[in-house]
């Protein structure tokens, strides 16, 4: 057969489609998301003039629209395509220990650090600093979720640090820097830190006291070497480290460089990165320690006590993540259904979906709420407030506990809302939900935070008061609410392991439905009270009853990105 040459067209067969109907032709697909603003929020933005940073809006917003530049969404994709690689050695045979990543993860972590998402919000005296930073994690979060681990633990360094005035002298300078220096080198020497911690073993996992690392006093005042294996330490390549260890005193708190003072680089063998489900963009890693030199942060054997500030802090920053992972795969969904039809109309508006689409609205407005309040008690807390400070102790966990659990399942019916397209990995949902199940076990699994709460009722009651007196602001406001609160309180003197998630269940739902009913429009608060207090709806998402102002809580939610 003679090859057509380039004066020829091409000539259809009698069985050719007509040219009109081109079969790569795509029709009824929604156009992309980006540039869209992850900042276009009302629950966010309400609660961060509410809890004391409106001062911050301005630069919410402008990270909101850089969150959803087509740029930083693709920094997002690949810092998960192109995973950390280990490098354990050189070509000669020297232990390097060192985790490569793709540039995307210097981008997302230098925007990061440099919006106030790391240490940085400990060196602002303005209050609502760090209302702040939870309100710009909420926007930024919408690129991806990997580089939110080191952030996270850099920003709750700072406060177990100060337990060594000395060592926070030094270093807190470096850790609220807005500066992002990757590479190893002299902590000293650099512009600005990032802090990872070592607290899990493999015999131990969440019981920390069980932990076998020891800690060998050098003779030198304050510092000691370490030897053991930890299971989880994420972020491998950060600069410092707070790492637990049995001291001679007992189990202790210490501070870890990956380079000495002088330059030499400290014993961290790591021997592995995790394989994780999700959460493929951050390395968390299994090192080793052996005669590796660390310095002692708070007095020997208040190890827990010491570092539990670093725990508070990285609670919040799980409630926060899991908000931001509602609300982005919200947006997805939404975006979708404005623009994909079927029998006949816009998912959109289908009465179904909207039904689905409005009920992941409520969830997801309730779980920001809830953040931003958590967010202005640890604000007010570190200065000073002893109410909300009690108040913290245990909405933290409670929160942590709830929001985290929802997770899961609504990513799962945002994904769903895209049918088989939101199944397909170039979509994103699946690598959101992948992520959504890491949030209720990071930090504590759901049991561990259910028996921390216990433990909060138990050894400091004045928490139990503060959570029933936030409670009461709301009290005589929706009749739903004041007879949860009510049962609420039949249930605290029997509290057990038996009972405790039941119990810490329904304080969730009460603390957020305090707060919807006190500053959400009335739609959204009705629904809320009606289906998660007085149990009117159904086991899966999008059973809200009939008589639902669908409208109002979708247009509140939904605002179109185009």
């Amino acid at each position: 057969m003679a090859r057509m040459t380039s004066t020829q067209t091409e000539t259809h067969s009698p069985l050719a489609l007509p040219d009109q109907v081109a079969t790569h032709d795509v029709t009824n697909q929604p156009p992309p998301l980006a540039p869209y603003d992850s900042s276009a929020d009302a629950a966010l933005l309400e609660g961060l003039r509410r809890e004391g940073a409106g001062w911050a809006e301005d630069e919410i917003r402008r990270l909101g629209v850089r969150a959803g530049s087509a740029e930083a969404q693709e920094w997002g994709e690949q810092a998960n395509r192109y995973e950390p690689v280990l490098r354990t050695h050189d070509r000669y045979g020297n232990r390097v220990d060192e985790v490569d990543f793709h540039p995307s993860w210097h981008h997302l972590m230098r925007t990061a650090v440099e919006a106030g998402l790391a240490g940085s919000p400990w060196a602002d005296e303005r209050p609502g600093a760090h209302v702040a930073r939870t309100a710009g994690g909420l926007v930024w979060g919408h690129t991806e979720a990997g580089h939110g681990c080191p952030t996270s633990m850099t920003y709750a360094a700072v406060p177990a640090l100060r337990a060594q005035p000395e060592l926070a002298k030094v270093y807190e300078p470096l850790l609220t820097s807005r500066e992002y220096e990757h590479g190893l080198r002299v902590p000293t020497e650099k512009a600005g830190l990032i802090a990872g911690m070592g607290m899990t073993e493999k015999q131990g996992g969440s019981d920390v006291r069980t932990n076998t690392t020891t800690a060998t006093p050098t003779g030198e005042p304050g510092v000691y070497t370490l030897r053991g294996h930890k299971w989880f330490t994420s972020a491998p390549m950060s600069d410092v480290f707070l790492v637990l260890a049995q001291a001679p005193g007992g189990l202790s708190c210490f501070l870890v460089p990956r380079v000495l003072p002088d330059g030499s680089r400290n014993t961290f063998r790591i021997q592995r990165l995790k394989d994780k489900l999700g959460n493929r963009s951050n390395a968390s890693s299994e090192p080793e320690f052996d005669r590796t030199v660390a310095w002692l942060v708070g007095p020997e054997g208040r190890g827990v006590k010491t570092i539990i500030e670093m725990v508070n802090c990285t609670r919040l920053d799980c409630v926060m993540s899991t908000a931001t992972l509602m609300r982005k795969t919200l947006v997805e969904a939404g975006h979708h259904a404005r623009h994909r039809g079927a029998f006949g109309a816009r998912l959109l508006e289908q009465p179904l979906m909207r039904n689905v689409l409005a009920d992941l609205a409520l969830e997801s407005e309730a779980a920001t709420t809830l953040t931003m309040r958590l967010a202005g008690a640890a604000d007010r807390a570190v200065r000073g407030d002893a109410g909300e400070r009690a108040f913290r102790r245990i909405a933290t966990a409670v929160g942590k506990y709830w929001v985290t659990k929802r997770g899961p399942a609504f990513t799962a019916e945002a994904l769903e809302c895209l049918g088989g397209n939101g199944y397909v990995e170039d979509s994103g949902m699946p690598r959101h939900y992948r992520e959504a199940p890491l949030l209720s076990i990071w930090e504590g699994s759901g049991n561990v935070n259910a028996l921390d709460v216990l433990r909060a009722l138990g050894r400091e009651p004045g928490s139990a008061d503060a959570l029933f007196g936030e409670l009461a602001l709301a009290r005589g406001a929706d009749a739903r609410l004041d007879a949860a609160v009510t049962a609420l309180r039949t249930e605290l003197p029997e509290a057990d392991q038996l009972s405790a998630r039941r119990l810490v269940e329904r304080m969730a739902l009460a603390l957020q439905a305090s707060l919807l009913v006190r500053h959400a429009p009335h739609p959204v608060a009705d629904a809320f009270c009606a289906t998660r207090l007085a149990g009117d709806w159904g086991h899966s998402f999008g059973t809200l009853p009939r008589g639902t102002d669908l409208d109002a809580i979708l247009d509140r939610a939904l605002p179109d990105h185009g």
